[in-house]
């Protein structure tokens, strides 16, 4: 399927950095093209390779909105397959990471670092505007090979926490230099290790504008553990508020 040839290619040439452009601006473009503008909704396929060979495979469906005072979405993610997850709950609103399982009907505080499924964190699923958790600064002008392994000419953009709900201590994030699209990231803990790599590709058209609806997250210690997350069924739709509460988890039905 191609995702253990990226673990396994060259490093890039790196070329001497170019005057600074204005970083944040540049991330806030780029998280555009991962999310759409208004409330949207989009289903996720999570699927495990150990050596190759397919381990799992989840299916979500995912319903976020910006929030107004933020700036950051809100998401929620209903569990679709397998059958023993279907129906339970994750919320992300503000600093609130809540799990819901209608067996036990209790909602239980999770973090993002948690791991969902193989290398994909809850921080992973939910939807995320990069640029209001993270302040950027350009670090070099790159050619690396993109998750297609074409060369591309990059910016790489070093991401630094900036609030409290950030899923990642630090990001180094490759993006186009000519239209800001993201095509590789790697994410690192307090203690600097790298957590995971990440290639952003399958770029198509959805909801006016080329998107990636794939990505490929490679282990940092392991790199034969990969997890494909793949995007589909793209729509624009309401997003009422009351899913957004935890209070209403145990009476979610999806449309």
């Amino acid at each position: 399927m191609g995702a253990l040839a990226l673990a396994q290619g060259s490093a890039p040439a790196t070329a001497p950095a170019t005057a600074p452009a204005n970083a944040q601006a540049m991330l806030q473009a780029s998280d555009a093209v991962r999310n759409p503008e208004k409330p949207f909704g989009v289903t996720v396929t999570l699927i495990e390779y150990r050596d190759g060979k397919q381990t799992d495979t989840s299916t979500l469906g995912s319903y976020a909105k910006s929030d107004a005072r933020s700036g950051q979405f809100r998401t929620l993610i209903r569990f679709v397959a397998p059958a023993r997850d279907e129906g339970k709950l994750m919320l992300k609103s503000g600093n609130d990471f809540w799990f819901y399982d209608p067996a036990s009907r209790a909602s239980v505080r999770l973090s993002p670092q948690q791991r969902l499924m193989g290398q994909a964190s809850n921080g992973d699923v939910v939807t995320v505007n990069l640029a209001k958790d993270y302040q950027a600064k350009v670090g070099a002008e790159e050619e690396i090979a993109d998750g297609n392994r074409q060369k591309r000419r990059t910016t790489r953009l070093d991401l630094s926490a900036s609030s409290p709900d950030a899923s990642y201590n630090r990001i180094e994030l490759w993006v186009d230099s000519t239209n800001n699209q993201p095509l590789k990231g790697k994410f690192y803990s307090e203690s600097e290790r790298l957590l995971k790599t990440v290639y952003y590709r399958r770029y198509q058209n959805q909801l006016g504008k080329e998107r990636p609806t794939e990505m490929v997250i490679i282990d940092g210690l392991d790199a034969k553990w990969v997890t494909v997350m793949r995007y589909s069924d793209f729509v624009f739709r309401d997003v009422p508020e009351v899913w957004l509460q935890r209070d209403y988890l145990p009476n979610f039905k999806p449309e």
